[in-house]
């Protein structure tokens, strides 16, 4: 699966990460090292996740991230 970052929201991002491991908010927070709570918080959009908890996901769950500049 692709996600073009542009089209949408963190809150939105970092849930669909996690649905694409078919795991609990609270496994996956747990994989990362972070609370079901930080989870939750994050994918309801009341807080947001720094760029160095999106590296360690993708290290974690083997996610690609590819940065491109839009010319």
């Amino acid at each position: 699966m692709q996600i073009n970052v542009n089209n949408h929201k963190p809150n939105d991002i970092i849930k669909f990460m996690r649905q694409s491991t078919n795991l609990t908010q609270d496994e996956f927070a747990k994989a990362i090292g972070k609370s079901k709570a930080w989870q939750q918080s994050n994918e309801l959009g009341r807080s947001n996740y720094y760029f160095k908890d999106l590296l360690k996901i993708a290290k974690t769950f083997n996610f690609d991230i590819i940065i491109k500049r839009k010319d």
